[in-house]
């Protein structure tokens, strides 16, 4: 099937400031896409890639004083399938991890999996290792959380959302990926877009999303511990240990986000237009 993405943000900056955007799709779906999803700008100004030590494709510039508006637009092709399951997926011995994966197993600015391992070991040391672990960390942090956007705080980590119970899906995946790293599951941060085809109305508005991935059996695997089921039309802009690895901007100096738009819609084949954003004409296409 062929979908259209993309995203559209307005800032409002005192003075001239410098940026970073991450909000390109990742490499590694490179080959999918039919039209490149590249970051334009309202004013134009120049806009310089770059890889991160992740991996993923950043985007710097220099935004001018007053507004900026900066938008994506691509095509891109997926095999419309459900996220992919493997329920016999084992857990792996810390000893015979790959070297480049040891990373996701510590903690970090979001993940404090040191403060939480007592909790973790006390809940989940008595079940079943490997795949069934891991659904159960995603079954108790689903139910444990309570989702609402009136509840979003940059700045919440996996020990506060434990214990404040509230939170965004950046919430869930942060305090999923600690409870993981616990037990020894690595296990990193995943933001992109999430569509809903497939799923009953009625939909939210669009807005990126947040999962996690966790090795087991030699590769990794995608869970979502906020809608805690398998979906269809899954992209990754980015990933990282957490989101302070993976922010979608980050500005060297004040800036107020004054609107935010994304968009991700299933096609049909002989549809090349522009396309829609929650119903709405994009004039910069």
């Amino acid at each position: 099937m062929r979908m259209r993405l993309g995203c559209r943000l307005t800032f409002q900056l005192p003075a001239p400031t410098p940026m970073i955007l991450v909000l390109n799709v990742h490499y590694s779906r490179a080959s999918d896409l039919e039209r490149p999803d590249l970051l334009v700008s309202d004013p134009p100004v120049p806009v310089e890639a770059y890889r991160d030590g992740f991996g993923n494709w950043c985007n710097r510039l220099l935004a001018p004083a007053g507004r900026l508006t900066v938008a994506t637009n691509g095509i891109i092709r997926d095999a419309g399938l459900p996220d992919p399951i493997e329920e016999t997926a084992e857990q792996h011995p810390v000893e015979r991890l790959p070297g480049d994966v040891l990373t996701y197993l510590l903690p970090s600015r979001y993940c404090e999996s040191d403060v939480l391992s007592d909790f973790a070991w006390d809940r989940f040391g008595d079940g079943p290792q490997g795949w069934p672990r891991v659904q159960a960390v995603c079954d108790f942090v689903h139910d444990h959380v309570r989702f609402g956007y009136e509840h979003s705080r940059p700045t919440r980590t996996a020990t506060e959302t434990l214990s404040e119970g509230i939170g965004v899906c950046r919430d869930y995946t942060h305090l999923a990926i600690s409870l993981c790293r616990c037990l020894n599951i690595p296990a990193r941060y995943c933001t992109g877009y999430v569509s809903d085809i497939g799923q009953p109305p009625p939909y939210a508005p669009m807005d990126l999303a947040a999962w996690m991935e966790v090795y087991l059996g030699g590769r990794w695997w995608v869970f979502d511990p906020r809608n805690n089921d398998t979906r269809i039309g899954r992209v990754l802009i980015a990933r990282g240990r957490d989101a302070a690895d993976v922010p979608l901007t980050h500005s060297f100096g004040r800036h107020e986000l004054t609107d935010f738009r994304v968009w991700i819609d299933r096609i049909d084949d002989d549809d090349a237009s522009c396309g829609k954003e929650q119903g709405r004409n994009l004039s910069d296409c």
